[in-house]
């Protein structure tokens, strides 16, 4: 989900509503007590900005995070079980988060990095009222006061930062804000929904339990100033969706009628240089994108199909098991590893789960394709 980097929940002792927070996270398994899982509530619920939430809008929230959003960020929001997938329980990040801009982190996702859209009108499979659900559920880990960050003002110069930001920030996040480690701050949605205030109280404070530090001791106000005029300096228009075309859901056998690749017979994963190698051979081989449409139709292997990780139980009966079948996503192995463990299931042997995934394929340049077809 959204891509900031955060610290697994730490939960404030003794507060009027600890016992209501800590039943409710028994529940949602955020920490373990020794204390039986409830069953769903029929009463309303209180989230961390203190708001009611009408009875059955958390379970129906997991359900939705368990289907779409578990396999990257984890079990209670606690992030990093696929590589770089953010924890959304962090306490400094939800104490600045409206729920504004989680919902447009849902819906229209970070072009550019794993974070795919998820909104109807971006391809993906949620409403508005599913979003809704969702920001609800990652609302009530809250467990910080809400900070009033976005009425702040902030007065620097962006030129001043250049050099603070190649020492303290390029590295992890990029030279101009793209390309590193973690998340990029010059992602068009991130930026759109992210006031000043939130970009300095994040470089102040950092996250708690992550690589991120707070620069509070390490630079000077002035320094953190300027740092937030120089992101909010690579600021660019989002754009809005188009209209997105009919999709082709029958696989196309690459390589129709040629020889069966040289993949071991044990393993899960298969390497991309092996895949582009028997491929290049006249390997027969089917490649399924099992990353959401927005990301197919926006660049994916050139003669893969979109079978979706969510989709795959609806489409299974348009595979082939005589066929080898390597299925890939850019997490680089969470949703790809769906479509491997669900095939597994049902009987398929020739499937593998391309290494490093979509991203591997890309930086070798090797050859991709834009649109809804293969």
């Amino acid at each position: 989900m959204v891509k900031v980097m955060f610290s697994r929940v730490s939960f404030v002792m003794l507060s009027g509503r600890f016992w209501l927070v800590a039943a409710l996270a028994c529940w949602l398994g955020l920490f373990s007590l020794q204390c039986s899982s409830p069953k769903p509530s029929n009463n309303a619920n209180t989230n961390g900005n203190g708001n009611t939430t009408p009875p059955g809008v958390l379970e129906q929230g997991l359900a939705l995070y368990n289907t779409y959003c578990v396999l990257c960020h984890g079990e209670g929001g606690k992030g990093y079980k696929a590589d770089n997938a953010n924890a959304l329980s962090n306490p400094e990040f939800l104490a600045i988060a409206s729920d504004a801009f989680l919902k447009a982190g849902i819906v229209q996702g970070r072009a550019g990095t794993t974070m795919s859209a998820w909104g109807k009108e971006f391809g993906g499979p949620l409403s508005d009222e599913d979003v809704d659900k969702l920001v609800a559920l990652i609302r009530s880990w809250q467990t910080k006061a809400t900070q009033d960050v976005d009425s702040k003002t902030i007065e620097g110069v962006a030129t001043r930062a250049e050099a603070l930001y190649e020492f303290n920030c390029a590295q992890c996040h990029g030279k101009t804000g793209e390309g590193g480690e973690y998340m990029s701050l010059n992602n068009p949605v991130f930026l759109s929904t992210a006031s000043d205030g939130f970009l300095w109280y994040s470089i102040t404070n950092g996250r708690p339990g992550t690589v991120m530090p707070g620069f509070s001791s390490k630079l000077t106000p002035q320094g953190i100033n300027d740092l937030v005029k120089l992101i909010r300096s690579w600021q660019k228009d989002v754009e809005k969706p188009k209209p997105l075309p009919e999709r082709t859901y029958v696989p196309l056998v690459i390589n129709e009628g040629g020889s069966e690749p040289a993949f071991p017979a044990e393993g899960r994963f298969i390497p991309v240089d092996t895949v582009k190698a028997e491929r290049d051979k006249g390997a027969a081989m089917i490649l399924v994108d099992a990353r959401p449409p927005a990301d197919y139709i926006a660049n994916h292997i050139d003669g893969a199909v979109s079978i979706p990780f969510y989709d795959v139980a609806k489409l299974t009966d348009k595979l082939r098991k005589d066929v080898w079948i390597v299925s890939y996503c850019a997490c680089p192995h969470a949703e790809s590893g769906v479509v491997y463990d669900h095939l597994k299931k049902q009987g398929f042997t020739k499937i593998k789960v391309l290494d490093e995934g979509y991203n591997d394929w890309r930086d070798k340049k090797y050859p991709l394709k834009s649109g809804p077809n293969p």
